[in-house]
């Protein structure tokens, strides 16, 4: 029998240890241990992102699905299509991290659940199932309730304000909880039994997940409740006054709770069961939490439609030029509360989305800029998507879209300027009315003077789009490194409850604006006013065309 030299004993020894030891996989499965994943369900995708301590991602995945427009001015979501979008990308989320060596399974803490606001869904608490699809937050069909209302209620279109923020408008949750209970024999019949149970997407979402007919938690959160015109902002409670005026039973209506707080565990059935449910924000809420807004700082999310707060503190500040007072995020069910000014755009990205699938002019969201870049200005062509009418801070749902200052000189490529350029004079609108509401005590600014817009979604990382929000509004917008802030904000919030991260290392974490993209104003004050007092002369433009609707 041959010896084996000791030296080639030797060398082998060595590399298998250095194999071991230079294996990156097993490096990740041993040195990282702790998680924090978000769902992101949003207006036409659902999203589930894992993050590690550092608030880094380290899997993530997105499903679109169906939207429904059964006439015109209706907007549908399946609940049930909703619900396996949130199954497929926790799952694939999970498998992409795993095989990128992270143990999620072992390491995760708590989820956090961010959603589109406003959206409503009535279901059967014994079966489990939606009783009508899911009326979503830019759906018009309660116009004529809206109108209604206003000639019978004693205050009129704000007769509401004074308890929760918000004025008679077809975009909250109330007005869509009316149609249904007015126009739907399954919800009648369903309330009438002591069977319905109602909630934003939020609640829809929480139910099923934590065991839906099997011991379902039934709950939403301040912000979410906020937006239903059924919450008193300073109580943080269901408002008896308006549940009473307007006929809505307190007993179908969720259980309100803080942004960041243990609300329940993923129950079997689903991926990572066990896990904590431990904080849900509305999006837009989520993406302040995200980008570390204190008092006197606004963010812009640029998504289907767009969406400008500014957190006033902890005191809730009542607009007199069209905007909504709002609950910004309460970190923990002792946490103080901030509130916001907000300026809703029901038409952002949506109108690129238009471009693509309705026009024809693209064949992904993603052409539009190098097809916008293409021509220096518009040619005069103005484009208003009011397709639904208008948010803030005109409020007007009898408006619909027009696009004037077609020649034959005109462009594809100064029609798609034109829709970037609409998504920037509607930021405009609602930041003008932001600083006369705010005053100057209300606002942070930099050491030039600026007040800087913080902008994230994915409209963002058009470059263009940046630059000509920036050339309007004559001050300078910052763009994070990370634009999935909603997310993120949902996370921060759940690690906040299981002890992960603490408030003041929450706000820390936030966006570095040294690292950040800033994008500064190129255009002179003459240029902006002309092209400011064009576009106000076409948006006045839509107003009552939706009277012309046959």
């Amino acid at each position: 029998m041959k010896v084996i030299p000791s030296c080639f004993i030797l060398v082998l020894l060595f590399l298998i240890s250095s194999s071991k030891t230079n294996n990156p996989q097993k490096k990740k499965m041993s040195k990282e241990q702790t998680f924090i994943a978000s769902i992101d369900q949003g207006t036409t995708s659902t999203r589930f992102f894992i993050y590690d301590k550092s608030a880094r991602i380290i899997g993530s995945h997105h499903v679109e699905f169906t939207q429904f427009y059964p006439e015109a001015g209706w907007v549908e979501h399946d609940p049930m299509e909703i619900l396996e979008s949130v199954r497929s990308c926790m799952t694939k989320a999970l498998d992409k991290a795993t095989a990128d060596g992270y143990n999620v399974d072992s390491g995760l803490k708590a989820i956090g659940l961010t959603n589109q606001r406003e959206t409503v869904v009535v279901w059967s608490k014994s079966t489990g199932s939606p009783l009508y699809n899911a009326i979503v937050w830019m759906d018009v069909r309660t116009s004529s309730i809206c109108r209604k209302l206003e000639k019978e209620l004693p205050g009129g279109r704000t007769h509401f304000v004074e308890s929760c923020g918000l004025p008679l408008s077809t975009y909250f949750s109330a007005v869509k909880l009316l149609w249904l209970m007015e126009n739907k024999e399954e919800v009648r019949a369903a309330i009438k039994k002591g069977d319905a149970l109602f909630g934003t997407i939020d609640t829809w979402l929480i139910w099923n997940l934590t065991g839906g007919v099997n011991g379902g938690i039934h709950v939403t959160d301040v912000s979410n409740a906020s937006r239903t015109m059924l919450m008193n902002l300073k109580t943080l409670d269901w408002d008896k006054e308006t549940l009473k005026t307007l006929g809505i039973p307190a007993e179908i209506l969720p259980k309100i709770v803080s942004n960041a707080e243990v609300i329940g565990k993923i129950a079997k059935g689903w991926p990572l069961f066990g896990v904590p449910i431990a904080g849900c924000l509305g999006d837009q809420h989520a993406a302040m939490v995200g980008q570390a807004c204190r008092r006197g700082e606004a963010k812009c999310t640029y998504g289907t439609g767009a969406f400008i707060l500014l957190n006033t503190g902890t005191a809730p500040v009542k607009s007199t030029h069209g905007l909504l007072t709002t609950l910004a995020f309460k970190l923990g069910p002792k946490a103080q509360t901030n509130y916001a000014l907000e300026g809703s755009i029901a038409i952002a990205g949506a109108a690129v989305q238009w471009l693509r699938d309705s026009l024809g002019i693209i064949s992904s969201a993603s052409e539009i800029e190098s097809l916008a870049s293409k021509v220096d200005c518009t040619g005069g062509v103005y484009f208003v998507p009011a397709f639904n009418g208008l948010f803030a801070p005109w409020w007007r749902d009898d408006a619909r879209g027009i696009c004037i200052g077609i020649t034959r000189f005109t462009s594809k490529s100064h029609i798609a300027r034109a829709v970037l350029e609409s998504m920037c004079f509607q930021v405009k609108d609602v930041l003008d009315s932001m600083h006369k509401d705010a005053g100057e005590k209300g606002e942070v600014k930099n050491e030039k003077g600026e007040f800087l817009l913080r902008v994230d979604g994915g409209a963002t990382v058009n470059n263009l789009l940046m630059q000509i929000q920036a050339d309007l509004l004559g001050s300078s917008v910052v763009r994070p490194a990370d634009i999935e802030t909603t997310a993120l904000g949902a996370a921060y919030a759940a690690g906040m409850a299981v002890g992960v991260w603490k408030e003041e290392e929450l706000f820390a974490l936030g966006q570095n604006i040294k690292t950040a993209s800033i994008f500064s104003p190129k255009s002179s004050v003459e240029w902006r006013k002309k092209k400011v007092d064009s576009w106000c002369k076409a948006v006045e433009r839509t107003f009552g065309l939706a009277d012309l609707e046959m």
